[in-house]
């Protein structure tokens, strides 16, 4: 259902395959909405393992080796977790409406706009029956908050029997994933990243509780995560015809939000806003005529009108000024707010030694890097565990990694089977030759070290969990990967659930420094140095290729900047403090783009025709 005003207008998203692995279990019963990873099976098991012993409940585990583990792994950890959410709730529910009670906590996190919370603080002046019955309402009108999934479309390896023999595909880790949550008691929705896997999006229509019951309900919902409104539209035409109906578009900051980063050919996150701005209205509407077709002819419940469909953003934001402006001006349903959240342990699954590297890391201290087997750019954090015991490995001549969970197995350059390119076995076919070019020992360093600079993200980003929750760790790497975006270095103090949600409020604020930069204003920059990036790498000459590509992200930019200057003068009263800040880092932004692009043509003016 689209949110209305007695919901919280903020979630917490997917972090990492571990961090919120078990956040909808720590904050659900507030009525707060967060999202876990289930692409790991292997944690998901040891979790479901590690709350059966905390509950009290009989564990029976389910081995790798029996049939459809993965997917019985991850029903059997959502069902848990709901039953724990239901639970919890049901306790909350019982306490008094006194001072420090959950459900005084749950009421007074709410935003002052909710109408319920504007309720519980008139029931606080009542006295008698009158103030009974007001509490009884309230307690009939609250609800925990959604247990949502997220699937990276990306990461689905096939996987393997015991004589080698390949599975069919609903057997891949992403299928098998989804097969999980479709089959859990949940009625909630799973979060698609990275981009369309028609394959598994294919699967989705399999199941039952993705279509509208006799009543019209759907289930198990759909959020689509996209970085612009041409995504939004080619997903969700591709669902709709299948009869799948988009519940939830979540767009992110392509830069900016940790993980994996996704960059677009410079498109700005506010230009991205305003498509879906003007856009809605028509982007619903063409789904619809779409959706209603693939029902009437699949014979399912048919809809008069569109079912509701939220639009949300998430991407450095950091402020209650922010985070209003995006509700307001863009009239998005929700805001995500993902990073800020690895300070918070009552929110999180993270180990005490990494919650302090991200507490104390600056601007400096986070950048995107080459970490990841999948290759795409990786939010990372300097002083990580994973960091210091990789550099360690490779001082040692100790390249790769034991490849224990093969999520991350896409290459077969040397073998028929995928490798993960952080691998050992990996490593050392690409070494070896990288040997027999006998290159020149600079060549060779560099080339050396594209080599073993990946990571062993699988295992490194659910350590955290396992040192945590003190589980057992797997073999072959004891360091914990961690992936915050850039604009943690803002936030500088672990802090309660209570102040984070005060501080999204605007009832306090937690952020002690004064020079942190608007997140329209830290995109761009972020950008900027990201092309740069790619034009050193051209090493002196640029293709005719690679020059149109600048071209087309130079483009971009410039268009992004011009819309930002128009939308800052605009925008009365939001940002009237640092209007004219904005403006000069505008000014001076523009300057640079212009110098940085201006080096990567003159190398292209050098090549032969």
């Amino acid at each position: 259902m689209t949110p209305n005003s007695t919901d919280h207008i903020f979630h917490i998203p997917v972090m990492g395959t571990a961090y919120t692995i078990d956040t909808p279990v720590k904050v659900a019963h507030y009525g707060i909405t967060s999202v876990m990873s289930i692409i790991d099976h292997k944690l998901v098991e040891q979790m479901r393992h590690y709350y059966s012993q905390q509950q009290g409940i009989p564990f029976t585990p389910i081995k790798d080796d029996e049939h459809d583990a993965r997917a019985r792994t991850i029903t059997g950890y959502l069902d848990l977790v709901q039953d724990i959410v239901d639970k919890n709730f049901a306790a909350l529910l019982q306490t008094p409406f006194q001072p420090g009670s959950e459900i005084t906590k749950y009421f007074e996190m709410l935003p002052d706009s909710s109408p319920l919370k504007q309720e519980y603080n008139r029931m606080l002046a009542l006295d008698g029956s009158e103030k009974e019955t007001v509490q009884e309402y309230l307690r009939k009108s609250i609800k925990p908050g959604d247990i949502d999934v997220n699937i990276m479309t990306k990461v689905d390896s096939a996987n393997y029997a015991k004589n080698r023999e390949q599975l069919p595909t609903e057997y891949n880790d992403a299928h098998a994933s989804l097969r999980g949550f479709a089959l859990s008691k949940l009625n909630s929705a799973v979060e698609f990243s990275a981009g369309m896997n028609p394959r598994l999006y294919g699967y989705i229509a399999t199941f039952d509780d993705f279509f509208p019951d006799a009543n019209g309900v759907i289930k198990k919902r759909i959020i689509l995560k996209v970085s612009d409104y041409r995504s939004a539209l080619i997903q969700g035409k591709f669902l709709a015809k299948k009869g799948l109906w988009v519940s939830e578009f979540r767009i992110e900051s392509g830069l900016n939000c940790g993980g994996h980063a996704f960059a677009t050919d410079g498109d700005l996150l506010g230009p991205i806003m305003q498509k879906f701005k003007d856009n809605r209205q028509e982007l619903v509407a063409s789904l619809f005529e779409v959706y209603k077709d693939a029902l009437k002819s699949a014979g399912k419940f048919e809809f008069t009108a569109p079912p509701p469909v939220k639009i949300s953003v998430q991407g450095g934001v950091g402020t209650q000024e922010e985070h209003q402006f995006l509700m307001q001006y863009y009239n998005v349903d929700i805001v995500g707010w993902g990073s800020p959240f690895l300070l918070v342990p009552e929110a999180v699954c993270i180990d005490d030694y990494t919650m302090e590297v991200v507490r104390q890391a600056k601007e400096n201290d986070l950048y995107l890097s080459d970490v990841s087997p999948l290759g795409v750019p990786f939010n990372s954090v300097r002083g990580s565990s994973s960091e210091s015991e990789k550099l360690e490995r490779v001082q040692e001549g100790k390249y790769g990694f034991a490849c224990l969970k093969k999520f991350l197995t896409f290459n077969t350059e040397f073998s028929e089977k995928p490798l993960c390119l952080a691998s050992k076995q990996y490593q050392k076919h690409k070494i070896n030759q990288l040997k027999e070019l006998n290159l020149p020992e600079p060549e060779y360093k560099a080339a050396l070290d594209k080599i073993t600079v990946k990571q062993c993200l699988c295992v490194g980003l659910g350590n955290g969990a396992a040192i945590k929750n003190d589980m057992e760790m797997y073999q072959g790497t004891k360091g914990v990967a961690i992936c915050p975006g850039p604009n943690i270095a803002y936030f500088d103090k672990i802090v309660s659930l209570r102040e984070m949600v005060d501080h999204i409020y605007g009832r306090i604020n937690i952020i002690s420094r004064t020079d942190r930069p608007n997140f329209f204003i830290k995109e761009l920059k972020m950008y900027i140095d990201y092309i740069a990036v790619r034009i050193e790498r051209c090493a002196g000459d640029v293709s005719e290729q690679q020059a149109k590509y600048f071209e087309l992200f130079r483009t971009n930019l410039e268009e992004g900047i011009a819309y930002y200057e128009s939308l800052f003068s605009t925008i009365a009263p939001f940002f009237s403090d640092i209007k004219e800040q904005v403006f000069t880092e505008l000014n001076k932004l523009k300057e640079e783009l212009e110098v940085r692009c201006a080096a990567a043509q003159s190398r292209t003016e050098l090549q032969p025709a």
